[in-house]
Formats: C-alpha cells, structure tokens, sequence
C-alpha cells in the first residue's frame, strides 16, 4: 500500500516552537486531543551549523509503545523531495487523553530513543505500560474522530494532516477491541458528542467510536461479542448491544433484548432511545411515541430524548406538538474538537504524491495568488450553514417541518402554539394599566437580547440589500416572520409584580417561545428567501433562454442551501453546475447521493474514485464513510463486480489502485460479498 506523501510546515527561525506551543496547550484540551504531532530537526547534509524545524500531523498511527511511534518517525528520515538535507532528530507527541498526558518519543538518528510524558503543568513524568495502553485506545478513536467524511471539510480545518487507518487487519482490531473492553467503564472521562449533556457510561467518545467502526467495517460479531462480554458486568450496556445486533439485522434477538433488559432498568433513556428509533424505523409512531415520552421523563435535561420525541411527533404529523416539544429541547454550547493552535510558520510544502493526480480534480483549481471566487453578500450571511451540534440538529427538524407543510402554514402553527409580541402586547393593555411601559420593556428586553446575540436576518438584510427589484420581488413570496415573546423577556424583572400570563385569557393555553428557537425561525425564513430569489431567477433565466452564471463556490453554497431546505433535485442541480466549473469534493459528495437513491453502481463507483483520489491529494488514506459505502457496494453487488467496473474506469491505473485498496480492505475483514 503507497503512503501518502508528507506535508511540511517549516519554523527556520525558532526550532521546537510547535512543540512548545503543544504544551502551553495541555491545559486547555477537554476533548480527544489534537491530531499527533511529529517534528523533525533537519541540517544541510554538508554542514552542521544551521538546523531547521519541520512538522506535520498524523491520525490513525499504532500508538502502543514507544518503538512503534519511533518506527513512523524512522520512515520520514529520507524525503524524495529534499536531497540536500539529513534528519538528525525526531520528536513524537501523542495525547493521552484519560489520563490528560502528552506521550513524547525522542528519536537521535542514528542513535537513541527515550520516551516520557508531559503533564498539563508541563512536567516530566515515567511512560507506564497502563498509559501507552490508553493512549494506543486515543490514537484509534481520534483516527475515527478527525476522519473526513469525503466531503473536504474534515481536511480543510487543519492543514497537513496524515490521516490513516488505524485498524488495517483483524489482528489490529483484536488489540483495539481488547482496549476498549479493559477501559470501557473509563469511557466517560473521554467527554462525548456536543449532543450530549452528561458523558456517561454508554454515551462518550469510547462508545462513539466503537459504534462508527463497527458500522464501517461491518464487523457485527466481533462488537456483538465485545458488547456481550461488558453487558455482564453491566446492564446499561445493553443498548450498546441493541444497537449492533439492529446493524447487523439480528433484528428479534435485538428486540428481545431491550424487553429483557427494561425489566431490570425500566428507566434507561439510551434503552427506551433503541426502542424509539426501532418503532420509529418500523412505521409504527404511536409506539415510539410512547417510548420517547419515557425517555424524556427519565433523562429531562438531555438533548437526544427530547429531539427524538419531536421527530415522532414530525412522523406522526403532529405538527404543534413537534414545535412544543422543540422548544423544550435543552441547548448546549458546541464544544468543537480540540485543534492544535501552532505559531506562524515560515513556509508550507504541501507535495503532491504522482499515485494521486488526476487532471480532472486538478484543472480549474485556483492558484495561489489567484483572486478568491466571487460570492454574493446574501449567499455569505447565510447562518444556518454554520449550525452545530444540537443547534444543527434542532434546525434539521424545524426545516423537515417546513418541508411536509410549507412555509406559510408552519407560521400559522407557530401563532397557534406560541405566545406572538402584538397579542401580548394588546392582551397587557386589557388586563394592565401601565401597558405602555410594559409594551416598552418588551421591546427593550426584546432589542438587547437581539444585540448581545447574532444580528437578526433582517437587520443585515437591511444593512446589505443591493440587489435588484426582481430579487426583491422574489424574496416578497416568502412572508417574514412576526416576532413571538420570549420568555426572557416575561421573566426579566422589568414586568409587573404580577404578570402571571396564566390569566390572560386570549393565550392561556400558549407557551413562551425559547430565543434560540425565535431565531432559527428568521434563520430558516433568510435560508427560504434566498432560495426562492435564486430558484425565480433561474426560471426567468431559462425563459430568456439565457445562461445564469454563478461562481463554483456559489454553487457549492446553493447545492447546500438546497440540501438543508430538503430540496434535493435542487441540491444536486447546483452541485452539478459546481462540477461543470472545477472539481469540488463537497459537490461529489452530494452528486455521490443522487447516485445512491438511484441505486447506480457505475456513477457510484466513478464518484468515490475521484473523491478517493482527492483524499489521498491530501494525505488521507482513510475515510470511514468512502469505506463504508465501498463496503455495501461491495455486499450488495459482490467483490469482483466492483472491482471489473473500477478497472474498466477510463482513469489512471495508479488512482485506480487506491480504489483497489478499499476493496482488499473489505476483503482482509471478510465483508460480505468479498472474494476473501
């Protein structure tokens, strides 16, 4: 298997400042930890006097003992691309992160190796064999974390990244799931998904990326049996198991497990979650339904039980009561993956390796130096493009709603179950004599909350519009939404003694809207403009039989507004336009779905070979998604047709190659459908 080839980020004037600034960091790591770190002193081979620092960052690599990690540091020592100079030295840094210690690996070439580990406070301390095993579990986990999704984004976050597959065979996985087993109960010192309110035993980054690799590589049995063994020490761990035997359609044995197991934790949330999720699966809403409800009641202060109640209730298109329960939804602020914060280099070589050009994903590329493409102010302040976390996963349900039942009839439902600023206003006026000042301390509440949060669509709308009438006009299709009351402002303190809204007679059976979801509305209202100006403009243009123009990255932002609306012919229509311009990952990625809904092996396989390729451009020889729909091709269609049709692709047999290795993947852990 070719490696990737090697970036280099350079510090010619200050050597080991990377490394130095990795520790100054250790204290304010909360997550995984950031990719590792390998640094090398390089000097020109016909002299010692100048030495030059060289870095890059790697996933995926065998983080199980000192000799492992100096035999990666060992491979860089002669570089194709720099004959003039010799490593002298090498320095390996991996976090552990149960332990909140950064394992170091000093490798003297040629010569000797230590390793230690440096705390938080930037100590030395003794590598144990207890710390290199938790740090081995690390390395596998970050590999799986800080994989990219084919999509690019995963890659663009950090430059020259290595990211490889951490377990290539069954006897890596035996060791990997041989950690996981002796440090699972541990698991919750790793943090978990931003979803997730309190990291406990069933719900960490452990059990996030047992889950992932089981469901990438389809290895049901070996998690089945993981997960058998931990039940007996657990109960909990029962769901875990569920959710495996569900993957692998051992969907009675399943069932009958989470029934034996509500016996004996009646109120398991995570259990009472699978039971949902089954149901739900299944067509069968008004028992998921009941499900839900006893999830949110044995875990009200987490997001993923009162999300999964909203989405039985959009199954069962009870529309008002999917806003309510929305709108209970406890929010958390997204923590985002810990990225290493390194000091300016001076210089980048980002080498490309001969095994991955393709003129195709090449051509059309800007240079560096090159203006960067043109995009309309309005395709830029479009926020929900940044949602994470719960916000992400809160605004996905809003915009299925406006998907079932239109935007306007949404708005109706929202008057229905809310309480809206002007009838609150007119209802204070009835029932109070200081309904001016209380009208007033709406407003005021209402203005200051919307400064110390982000500006509302409109204000920036109104700060920004320079479009022409027929934009205007467009966007007027979309009605804009009234305000509603939040209940900050009901509670602020500036309201009468008594403003119990219990007594108002016109509301009384109305909530108080919560901000954040006030202001997905306007979100989601700016998405629906926008969209409806591009998709008028485009019909206009057609009529005229004129060519509209938009740039690859106003495509690429249009695919995706589409996609996020659920208007997926749309979505792949701006993508293909992408394409047509140069080649853009995120693009492919959404194109790839056209050809997954349409069940095309052939446009398939032609997509996740230039996605591959793109992958291996910059240094990622792994992706756990491109695995996986390798693999489910692969089972649903056999090995040798996958590989004729790859073969039989009109591309370089080098690109080809690294098709070819995906599928020798599949075969090395006897996927269904493998010739292995």
């Amino acid at each position: 298997m070719v490696a990737p080839a090697v970036p280099e980020i350079y510090e010619e004037d200050e050597i080991f400042a990377a490394v130095d600034a990795r520790t100054e960091s250790l204290q304010n790591l909360r997550e995984l930890g950031p990719p590792d770190l390998v640094y090398l002193v390089k000097q020109p081979k016909t002299s010692a006097n100048r030495q030059t620092g060289v870095y890059h960052h790697v996933t995926g690599i065998d983080a199980s003992s000192s000799a492992s990690l100096a035999a990666y540091v060992n491979t860089l020592t002669f570089s194709p691309l720099d004959k003039t100079h010799k490593v002298v030295s090498g320095v390996y840094c991996c976090y552990n992160a149960f332990s909140h210690l950064d394992m170091r690996v000093e490798v003297k070439i040629p010569g000797s190796l230590e390793s230690y580990c440096i705390d938080e406070r930037g100590d030395k301390r003794v590598a144990t064999e207890a710390l290199w095993l938790e740090t081995f579990l690390c390395g596998v986990l970050r590999a799986y974390a800080y994989a990219d999704n084919g999509s690019g984004d995963a890659i663009r976050k950090i430059v020259g990244v290595r990211r490889f597959n951490p377990v290539t065979n069954t006897e890596m996985e035996h060791k990997f799931l041989d950690a996981a087993e002796r440090l699972f109960f541990l698991g919750r010192q790793l943090s978990s998904d931003p979803e997730t309110q309190v990291p406990n035993t069933v719900s960490n980054h452990l059990t996030t990326g047992l889950l992932k690799y089981i469901q990438t590589t389809g290895r049901y049995t070996s998690g089945i049996n993981l997960f058998e063994k931990l039940r007996t020490r657990d109960v909990e761990v029962s769901s875990l198991l569920a959710r495996v035997l569900v993957m692998a359609d051992e969907e009675v044995q399943a069932v009958r497990l989470m029934f034996d197991a509500l016996q004996d934790v009646p109120m398991d949330y995570a259990l009472l979650d699978c039971q949902a999720t089954f149901c739900k699966g299944k067509g069968e809403g008004e028992m998921a339904l009941e499900c839900a409800k006893r999830a949110v009641t044995a875990a009200p202060s987490e997001f993923s039980t009162w999300a999964r109640l909203a989405e039985v209730y959009v199954g069962l298109e009870q529309w008002d009561l999917a806003l309510l329960t929305l709108n209970s939804c406890p929010m958390f602020t997204y923590q985002d993956k810990d990225t290493p914060r390194m000091p300016q280099p001076s210089r980048i070589m980002l080498p490309i390796l001969s095994e991955s050009l393709l003129d195709e994903i090449d051509e059309g590329q800007p240079r560096q130096g090159d203006p960067h493409d043109y995009v309309h102010p309005s395709l830029r302040r479009l926020h929900a493009a940044s949602y994470q976390g719960t916000f992400l996963k809160a605004y996905n349900l809003l915009t299925k709603v406006a998907a079932a039942i239109g935007w306007d009839q949404l708005l109706k439902i929202r008057s229905e179950v809310f309480v809206m600023e002007e009838e609150y206003r007119v209802e204070r006026h009835h029932s109070t004599p200081k309904a001016e000042d209380s009208a007033s301390s709406v407003d005021a509440n209402g203005s200051a909350e919307q400064e110390n949060g982000t500006s509302s669509p409109e204000e920036e709308e109104e700060a920004t519009t320079t479009n022409g009438n027929k934009e205007e006009q467009a966007g007027d299709a979309i009605e804009r939404p009234e305000q509603t009351v939040a209940s900050a402002v009901v509670k602020s303190g500036s309201e009468d003694p008594d403003p119990s809204h219990a007594s108002y007679t016109q509301f009384k059976n109305k909530r108080l809207c919560e901000r954040w979801l006030d202001n997905l509305f306007m979100v989601l209202y700016e998405d629906l403009r926008i969209y409806t100006i591009w998709r008028t403009e485009m019909a206009q243009y057609r009529q005229q039989a004129i060519e509209y123009k938009k740039s690859a990255t106003e495509w690429e932002i249009l695919g995706e507004l589409a996609e996020r609306l659920h208007h997926f012919d749309e979505g792949i229509e701006a993508y293909e336009h992408c394409l047509s311009i140069r080649f853009s990952p995120k693009a492919m990625r959404g194109v790839l779905k056209l050809y997954e809904n349409r069940n095309d092996t052939r446009q398939m396989l032609g997509s996740l070979i230039r996605l591959i390729a793109w992958q291996y451009r910059w240094y990622s020889e792994f992706s756990p998604e491109l695995l996986f729909l390798i693999r489910k091709l692969i089972e649903e269609e056999g090995a040798v047709k996958v590989r004729s049709i790859v073969q039989a692709t009109n591309l370089p047999q080098p690109v080809l190659d690294l098709t070819h290795q995906y599928c020798q993947l599949c075969a090395t852990f006897r996927s269904s459908g493998s010739d292995g």
